[in-house]
């Protein structure tokens, strides 16, 4: 009889040590993976609340479901909370604010659409705020502070688009061409810019709704040109009232 096969050796298992350090390292990983998205989660709450108590309560852009369960057992939770600094709220106000800006700015753009004004009257998006252009002959004639019946309607107007709240600053300030006046009711461009912007504020300040400690009027003559007043265009150009509103976060500065 044929002797019986010796038994097979036994398989090599030193592969399971490489193989059990992949798993754990696997599972580590996937600990680490939902850690964060707690952390992620519980800062998203966290940054929600705070930033819909800035928005003033009410449905805000960040109301809706966390993306993970929260445990509020969670190690992170802390951490998560030192994540909404003062910075990144103050980014929040800002963006709130030029949206606020966009609107302000949609609403006369509107308006002067609808009016036929353009580009009499003018809007722009500046880091200052929202500029509006007064160009000449919408509310003056050359060399007068007065303000006719047609002007005067435009400025009640718009002083309804400016209605805030809470209210913004709003600066009114008046520009000139370099010639000199002559032997007119002002003295200098000085006080023609002056009286510029102080008869166009007053105007809009008969609206009730707007708060005068938020208005101020200022006169530059001929020194903040935006044109070369070496050409008849440029001129007109320079003969300007800008109205300035501004943005929260700059008066907070202040």
């Amino acid at each position: 009889m044929k002797r019986k096969k010796k038994h097979e050796e036994h398989v090599d298992e030193s592969w399971l040590i490489p193989y059990a350090d992949i798993l754990t390292l696997l599972l580590a990983l996937f600990i680490v993976l939902f850690a964060a998205s707690e952390v992620d989660a519980q800062k998203f709450k966290a940054i929600s609340e705070s930033f819909n108590i800035e928005l003033q309560g009410g449905t805000g852009i960040l109301d809706q479901s966390a993306p993970v369960e929260l445990d509020n057992s969670s190690p992170f939770a802390e951490i998560a909370e030192e994540g909404v600094t003062e910075e990144l709220l103050e980014e929040v106000r800002a963006a709130r604010d030029r949206k606020e800006l966009m609107e302000f700015q949609e609403k006369l753009e509107s308006y002067i659409a609808d009016k036929g004004l353009s580009p009499r009257l003018e809007t722009e998006l500046t880091d200052k705020g929202l500029m509006l252009t007064i160009n000449e002959g919408v509310l003056y004639q050359s060399g007068s502070a007065d303000i006719d019946e047609q002007a005067n309607l435009i400025a009640s107007e718009l002083s309804e688009l400016l209605v805030s709240d809470p209210p913004r600053m709003i600066y009114i300030e008046g520009h000139t061409d370099n010639v000199p006046t002559a032997g007119g009711e002002f003295d200098s461009n000085w006080e023609l810019s002056s009286a510029r912007a102080i008869n166009f504020m007053k105007i809009l300040l008969e609206n009730g709704d707007l708060d005068p400690q938020k208005f101020s009027a200022t006169g530059y003559s001929e020194y903040q040109p935006i044109a070369s007043n070496d050409t008849a265009q440029g001129r007109a150009e320079n003969r300007r009232v800008e109205v300035l509103i501004s943005p929260y976060q700059e008066e907070t500065e202040e």
